[in-house]
C-alpha cells in the first residue's frame, strides 16, 4: 500500500453563514471568504487553508448541541487567548486544557452547537 498522508476537508453546518464566518474569523484570526459559484448554495471558504486541508461552512442544519462529530482546528498563539475569543465572539468553552504528546487541547462549541476543539501544537 502507497503512503497517503492525512488530508483532510471540513464541511460545518451553521444557520446564519454571514453571522458564523464572523465568528470563525474572530477566533481563529481568519479572512474567510463568501462564494456563491460552488454549488446550490453559497458557502464561507475558511481561510487558514493549507496544504493539508481546508473548510467551509455551508448554510444546513447543525446536529444536536455536542452530538456530532468533533472538528479539531489548530490555533495561532496561545490556546488560553483563543479560547477568549471563543467567549467574546458568542461560543462556549467546555472543560479544561487537556495536554496530550502533541500538543494542548481545548473543547467548544460553535454558535450552532457544533463541536470545536481548538488546537495548539507543542513545541518540539
Amino acid at each position: 500500500m502507497t503512503y497517503q498522508p492525512m488530508t483532510a476537508w471540513v464541511e460545518i453546518p451553521v444557520t446564519d453563514l454571514e453571522k458564523s464566518m464572523a465568528y470563525y474569523d474572530e477566533v481563529f484570526g481568519w479572512t474567510s471568504q463568501m462564494v456563491t459559484d460552488m454549488g446550490p448554495n453559497p458557502i464561507a471558504i475558511l481561510d487558514g487553508a493549507d496544504n493539508g486541508g481546508g473548510g467551509h461552512l455551508y448554510p444546513g442544519k447543525p446536529p444536536a448541541t455536542g452530538t456530532g462529530a468533533t472538528l479539531h482546528l489548530s490555533v495561532s498563539g496561545k490556546l488560553e487567548d483563543a479560547a477568549a475569543r471563543v467567549t467574546k465572539a458568542g461560543g462556549e468553552v467546555l472543560g479544561p486544557i487537556v495536554d496530550i504528546p502533541a500538543g494542548r487541547f481545548q473543547y467548544t462549541l460553535d454558535l450552532d452547537g457544533n463541536s470545536i476543539g481548538l488546537f495548539e501544537l507543542g513545541k518540539k
